[in-house]
């Protein structure tokens, strides 16, 4: 009995935190596309106590959902039946598809969140020791472990707010005009210390481009953070970047073991990682690619037998300009 009461206190305990985390970030995004933060709530439940706790919380997360955050507030009539067949539609999801993620939620908190606090902790915990002696080059290195790992904690936490922008339907780009170049050197600032392991190399002249900078700039960075990523420290990544028949093609080579080619489509699932992946909770290149599509361009896997793979983003080349965006 005991049990009972305590699963039951957590489950609201998770419906809870979830709805306090949307009232956080109502400001900053589409309340619609918060819900599906609510996955959070579901998912974990589901895995650790099972589906008839699970239900319980799609239920409660419905409830609370439409309670807090759709009009009329506070109040649970339905004005517009839609957002509660979205909200139950993404639940119902999120149970059929419990047993089959529940490997990358944990992974996503076990790792992809607890690796950086620690390093953070351990990095603040050196700082603050008086028992330790340390000169200018030993702070101003664990100064630079704290700002790193602060800035993955930060990629993990746009990753997941993206992803919701992007199956809600919120993600509407602002296309201006830029250069590739530039487009791709912004992507490389993100990569901190790993863009040197990065070799760009240019192929003729390439037209300028239509699209969202900030939207490109991510789906760049993630495809590059996945070839870093399946690539051994040592080995480089490489980009070229050429034009073709109307398009501008962003090549990036990795030296990973490679794609089977029923993996070519099913990496671009969220959730999902290719052959050797060893970080990551397997969103980024689902978030590359819905930019991507958000913006009119393609983003494909290339198999690389015995070399890694390829992974090539076709941007749509624009007409010429007197002012492009460098």
């Amino acid at each position: 009995m005991k049990t009972h009461v305590a699963r039951l206190a957590l489950s609201a305990g998770a419906v809870a935190v979830v709805t306090g985390a949307i009232f956080g970030l109502k400001e900053v995004a589409p309340v619609l596309s918060l819900g599906v933060l609510y996955l959070f709530a579901v998912l974990p439940v589901a895995v650790f106590y099972g589906l008839a706790y699970a239900l319980g919380v799609s239920v409660a997360s419905m409830l609370a959902f439409n309670f807090f955050f759709l009009p009329p507030l506070h109040t649970f009539a339905l004005t517009d039946s839609e957002y509660w067949v979205a909200l139950a539609a993404a639940d119902a999801e999120a149970l059929r598809r419990s047993d089959a993620v529940k490997t990358a939620v944990l992974h996503a908190v076990s790792h992809d969140l607890r690796s950086p606090l620690t390093a953070i902790r351990a990095a603040s915990g050196g700082l603050e020791s008086s028992a330790l002696e340390l000169d200018d080059e030993d702070r101003a290195a664990l100064l630079e472990t704290i700002r790193l790992e602060t800035a993955r904690l930060e990629r993990l936490i746009a990753n997941l707010l993206d992803l919701s922008r992007l199956e809600a339907g919120a993600a509407r780009p602002s296309p201006e005009l830029w250069s590739v170049d530039e487009l791709v050197s912004r992507a490389l600032d993100t990569l901190g210390a790993d863009t040197d392991r990065v070799r760009v190399r240019f192929v003729g002249e390439t037209p300028p481009v239509r699209v969202d900078a900030a939207q490109l700039e991510r789906a760049l960075a993630n495809v590059l953070e996945n070839a870093l990523g399946l690539s051994s420290p040592a080995d480089p990544v490489e980009v070229t970047v050429s034009a073709s028949a109307g398009e501008v093609l962003v090549r990036t080579d990795d030296r990973g073991p490679g794609l089977p080619e029923e993996d070519l489509e099913r990496i671009f699932e969220p959730f999902e990682q290719g052959p050797g992946s060893r970080r990551g909770t397997g969103l980024g290149l689902a978030i590359a690619r819905g930019f991507a599509e958000a913006n009119g361009c393609r983003l494909w896997a290339e198999p690389r037998p015995g070399s890694g793979a390829s992974f090539v983003l076709a941007l749509p080349a624009a007409p010429a300009r007197t002012r492009v965006e460098a």
